[in-house]
Formats: structure tokens, C-alpha cells, sequence
């Protein structure tokens, strides 16, 4: 049986505050720092607006989390906190004890609340962070920013983002619309300039596009991705090209583009059509490091993958991911310079659905054995058989920062027609784990029962992938 908590003796105080919302207003021009935070969680709690408007002129810290008190976006809390910002904006001077510069409207800050709401309260400094300093006289306004994540996936804009973008239209120049992360599913192209039109560009770190546009369409959103000068992390997903002469200039006009993000570090491309014989093109516009590299589900030639190997900024690779790029018909011989260039730094390898067979792993498994500090390797899919997978367990033993592995059924444990067998991998996987008995150390290897690999049919127990634990250390 739950044992109901009584409300603590600050939250009755700011309940009985709340009661008379004119007093409430009036008594925040004596209202100590510290007792702000829980007063505005009540205030929200009772969608008290007209406090909450109040509050947000007079917070007395640099920042206000409002995004970490609502779960789903509230257009009346919202447009309580715009109003109580245009007061601000309304002032030449900002009076010494208003110091809000910053409103925050993204899912998180719950720390804050946390902090100020429970027993913490009195172990912190009544100060505060951004709190009051009576040395300070009136200052200039400094611009306010608003803080918002922008997840474009409908074909028009919601009902919040509406409001909030024409609210910041007509205060252009008067403050800074600020999003770090920007995630676009589905909207339309134009739709999509109007809402990066309002967005400080500079502010944005990570772009996710993950949808099926043309390279044209990508072209027209290349602009605006070359002003986001500070994106550490890009993903790009469906880009198709239309077969036509434009292609190799829609390409050119994009790389040049992300020749100015100075601070990539990773980037992840999923099924394009446009790569394929270009990737030279991209990876001559990389301008610094990257951490991360994900290439997948996508055709490319030897020739790309021998200007992977040489690119000059692959060399600190920590994540690479090649799953879905068939390597079948093409030479070993690039994928191994790639992971004897990447082999001090590299941590997390993908090599699902490759199509590498048996020659193909023993020609890279000597780079791969070198890759001291990998950590997690995955070669589900692959048309693999048991000689070699005995191989290959051998020659990673060496890794002794590897912690997961994951690696196909043996070829053997498939029927000619594409069928597993269940009793034939049962008794592979029991020479798997006496090779790793004898090996001596304890590692997490899995098998993947995928589709068999060679023939790519799918019977009923396999049409999504099974993980079959092989060891499990103690």
C-alpha cells in the first residue's frame, strides 16, 4: 500500500501565494533568488499564466529550462513566457536583478527543476547561478535567445512551432532563435527555408535529414547547411539522384557547401544514389578529422573505396560503419590500408551485410588483428564459413579491449536452398566455444542467425535476425 507524501512546507507556502495571483506578482520584487524556481514550478503546475508572465520577467537567473517542465509542447505556457520576453524586449535598460538572457524551450533542463525542488534547495547558494550581484548597476538589454529543438516531420508546421516562429518574425533583430539540433523528416522544401530563416545557423551542431529528396532539393537546403559553421554531426539518408547531367554539378555544388563545416566530426550517409563513382568528391571536402564514418546501403567502386583508404582525414577514425556496401567483386586490398591506417584509434567496426566471403577476411584479418583498441565488431550476414570463423576468432584474441562481437551463422549451418539448420548450428557453435575455451580468455561473441548470406532466402524463423549467445563469460 502507497503511503501518501505531504506536500512540503514550501510548496503549501507557494500554493497559498498562488491563491491571489496579484499578490503573488507584487511580491516578486522581494521574493529571495532560491524561492523563484519552486514558486514557477507551482505556477505551471497550476497554469497560472499571469504569474508565470510576471516570472519570466523578473528571473533573476541567465537561464530558464521552461522546455524541462513540459512533456509535450503547451502553446498557452508558451505564449505566457513570449509575453513576459516582450515586456523585457519593450525596456532600454534591463533592471539589475532581471537577468534572463536565455529561454530554454528543449526537453531537458530537468536537472535544474530537480535541483531547486527538493531538499537541495537550502545546501544551495541563494545566489544561484546568474542570480542577483548588487554591485552591478542597470545594464544595456543584451539580445535574448530562445532555445528550441526543430523536428521538422509533418508536411506544415504544428500548431506550437506556428506560433513560435511568427512570434520571432515580427521581433526580428530584437532577439536570437537558437536550435542545436535539427532533424527533418517530412516537409516540404519551402516550408522548411521559412522555419531557417528565423534560425540563428551558426548555432546549429548536429543536421539529420532523413528523407527521400532528390539531390536538386538537396541542393536548394546546401546553402543553408554551409552557414551552420559550427555542425559537429551529419546525417544525410535517401538522397536519391536523378539520372541526368545536372548529377555531377548538383555534387559539386553541395561538397562546396560542406567545405565550410569546420567542426565535422562525424558523418553518417545512408542509402544514396549518388555517391557511386563520387566519393572522392565528398571526402576532399572534409576540412578537419572525423570521429565517425558511416557509409551504408549504397553501391560504390573500387576506386571510392581506394580514395577512402587515402584520405588524409580518416586517420583518428573511432566508428566506422560499412554495413550494407557490397564488397563482394571488389579487391581486399583498400579495406585493409583503410584499417592499418585507422588501427591506433578505431573502436567500433561494422561490416554487416557486406557481402565478404572467405578470401576477403583472411586477406584484412592481419590489419584487423591491429586494431588495439576496438571494442565492438560485427560482421552479421556475411557468407562465412567455420575454418575461417575459427580463423578469425583467433586472430582477434589479441584485442583485449574488444567486448562485443557478432558474427554470422558458418555458411555450413545453411542448406543449399538457404535453409538453417538448426541441429548443424548447434553443433558449430559448440567448436566455437571450445576454440574460445582454448583460447583461455573470457569474450562475448554472438551468432546471428540471418537470412543465409549466400543465397539471401528467408524461411520463417529467420526473417529478422537472432542473436544466439556462443560464450558468455562468468
Amino acid at each position: 500500500m502507497s503511503v501518501r507524501v505531504p506536500p512540503r512546507l514550501l510548496e503549501l507556502a507557494g500554493q497559498s501565494l498562488l491563491r491571489d495571483e496579484a499578490s503573488a506578482i507584487a511580491a516578486l520584487e522581494l521574493l529571495p533568488p532560491e524561492l523563484f524556481p519552486p514558486l514557477f514550478m507551482e505556477a505551471f503546475n497550476g497554469r497560472h499564466t499571469k504569474t508565470l508572465k510576471a516570472m519570466v520577467q523578473a528571473w533573476p537567473f541567465a537561464r530558464l529550462p521552461l522546455g524541462g517542465l513540459m512533456q509535450t509542447p503547451h502553446q498557452e505556457i508558451l505564449q505566457a513566457a513570449l509575453d513576459g520576453l516582450d515586456v523585457l524586449l519593450a525596456q532600454k535598460v534591463r533592471p539589475r536583478r532581471w537577468k534572463l538572457q536565455v529561454l530554454d524551450l528543449r526537453n531537458g533542463g530537468q536537472n535544474f527543476w530537480s535541483l531547486w525542488s527538493g531538499a537541495g534547495v537550502h545546501m544551495c547558494s541563494p545566489m544561484g547561478p546568474g542570480a542577483e550581484d548588487s554591485s552591478r548597476s542597470k545594464q544595456p538589454l543584451a539580445p535574448l535567445k530562445v532555445f528550441v529543438d526543430l523536428c521538422l516531420k509533418e508536411t506544415t508546421l504544428d500548431e506550437f512551432l506556428t506560433y513560435l516562429i511568427t512570434w520571432v518574425k515580427q521581433r526580428e533583430g530584437w532577439l536570437h532563435l537558437c536550435c542545436k539540433k535539427l532533424r527533418i523528416f517530412a516537409m516540404p522544401i519551402q516550408n522548411i527555408e521559412k522555419v531557417l530563416n528565423m534560425v540563428q545557423l551558426d548555432c546549429i551542431q548536429q543536421v539529420e535529414v532523413n528523407c527521400p529528396w532528390q539531390l536538386s532539393t538537396l541542393g536548394v537546403f546546401a546553402p543553408y547547411l554551409g552557414r551552420m559553421s559550427n555542425v559537429q554531426r551529419l546525417l544525410l539518408a535517401h538522397i536519391h539522384a536523378a539520372a541526368s547531367e545536372e548529377e555531377e554539378r548538383q555534387v559539386a555544388h553541395f561538397t562546396s557547401q560542406v567545405l565550410r563545416l569546420h567542426h565535422l566530426r562525424g558523418l553518417y550517409i545512408d542509402s544514396p544514389s549518388f555517391l557511386e563513382g563520387c566519393l572522392d568528391q565528398m571526402l576532399r571536402c572534409l576540412k578537419t578529422p572525423l570521429e565517425t564514418l558511416s557509409l551504408t546501403n549504397c553501391h560504390l567502386t573500387e576506386s571510392d573505396l581506394t580514395h577512402l583508404s587515402h584520405c588524409l582525414n580518416i586517420s583518428q577514425l573511432q566508428n566506422l560503419d560499412l554495413s550494407g556496401i557490397s564488397l563482394t567483386y571488389l579487391s581486399p586490398e583498400p579495406l585493409q590500408i583503410l584499417l592499418e591506417k585507422v588501427a591506433a584509434t578505431l573502436q567500433n567496426l561494422d561490416l554487416d551485410q557486406c557481402g565478404i566471403a572467405d578470401s576477403h577476411l583472411e586477406a584484412i584479418l592481419p590489419a584487423l588483428s591491429h586494431c588495439s583498441q576496438l571494442r565492438t565488431f560485427s560482421m552479421c550476414g556475411n557468407p562465412l564459413s567455420m575454418a575461417v570463423m575459427g580463423r578469425l576468432l583467433r586472430h582477434t584474441d589479441g584485442l583485449r579491449r574488444l567486448r562485443l562481437e557478432v558474427y554470422p551463422a558458418p555458411l555450413e549451418s545453411y542448406s543449399p536452398w538457404g535453409a538453417l539448420h538448426l541441429g548443424r548450428l548447434a553443433w558449430f557453435r559448440a567448436e566455437l566455444i571450445e576454440i574460445l575455451r582454448d583460447l583461455g580468455r573470457p569474450r562475448t561473441v554472438w551468432l546471428s542467425m540471418s537470412p543465409c548470406p549466400h543465397c539471401g532466402n528467408k524461411t520463417s524463423h529467420d526473417l529478422e535476425p537472432i542473436l544466439w549467445p556462443c560464450y558468455m563469460p562468468a
